[in-house]
C-alpha cells in the first residue's frame, strides 16, 4: 500500500534525504542538503552565514541520524545509513511520539523545510505552495490529485486561515513519521504517495 508506514518512511529517504539518489544515506547528502536549502530559501541567493546555518543544522541532523540508525557500526563502521537502518531509527525515536518528543535535529529540519515550502514566507503553507513542492518530486498528469491530498490535511482551523501554520506542519509531520497507520491524517503531507 503506497501509505503504509513502510513507504511514508522509504519516502523520506529517498526524496528528502538522499539526495544523490545511490539508496542509501551518508554525510555527503546532507552537506549537498545543507547547501541546497540554503539557494531555496534564498531564492537563489546563497549568503554565507545562511548557508553556515544550514550546514549546522543538516550536519547536526546527520550525526543524530547516524548514531541512531547505523547499527553495523562495528570496528568496520561503513559510514553509511540503509534505508532499514533509517527506518529502525525512526521506529525507536519516533513511532508513538509527538512532535515534541522527536531527536532536536529532526525537528530542525522540520522546521526548516516549512520555511522552504513557504515560498512568500507568511508562515503558512498554502495550496499554491503545497502544488510547487509536490510537483518538485512527483510526475502528475491532473492537479486535481494534488489539490485532493493538500485538502485531506486541512482541519476547520487550517481552512479559515487558508493553509498549515508551522504548528500544524509540526503536528503532521510527527504523525507521517510516527503514525504507523496507514490512514492517519498526515499520509499526504508531501503530496499522493504512489510508489
Amino acid at each position: 500500500m503506497a501509505c503504509s508506514w513502510h513507504n511514508r518512511v522509504e519516502f523520506v529517504v529517498r526524496y528528502l534525504y538522499d539526495i544523490d539518489n545511490n539508496g542509501y544515506l551518508d554525510a555527503h547528502d546532507f552537506h549537498c542538503l545543507a547547501l541546497r536549502n540554503c539557494v531555496l530559501e534564498g531564492k537563489g541567493d546563497c549568503s554565507n552565514a545562511r548557508l553556515q546555518k544550514y550546514q549546522h543544522v543538516m550536519l547536526s541532523l546527520w550525526e543524530e541520524i547516524a548514531q541512531l540508525a547505523d547499527f553495523d557500526k562495528v570496528p568496520d563502521y561503513d559510514g553509511m545509513i540503509t534505508v532499514d537502518e533509517f527506518k529502525q531509527a525512526v521506529m525507536n525515536s519516533c513511532v508513538g511520539r509527538k512532535y515534541d518528543d522527536f531527536p532536536q535535529s529532526m525537528k530542525a529540519f522540520i522546521e526548516t523545510n516549512f520555511r522552504m515550502i513557504d515560498l512568500n514566507s507568511d508562515g503558512i503553507i498554502n495550496i499554491e505552495e503545497y502544488r510547487y513542492d509536490c510537483v518538485q518530486r512527483m510526475v502528475l498528469e491532473d492537479i486535481k490529485i494534488v489539490d485532493d491530498a493538500f485538502y485531506s490535511l486541512l482541519n476547520d482551523d487550517d481552512r479559515r486561515r487558508g493553509g498549515l501554520t508551522l504548528s500544524r506542519y509540526q503536528e503532521l509531520f510527527a504523525q507521517f513519521l510516527g503514525n504507523t497507520n496507514e490512514n492517519c491524517e498526515a499520509i499526504h503531507l508531501f503530496g499522493p504517495l504512489e510508489f
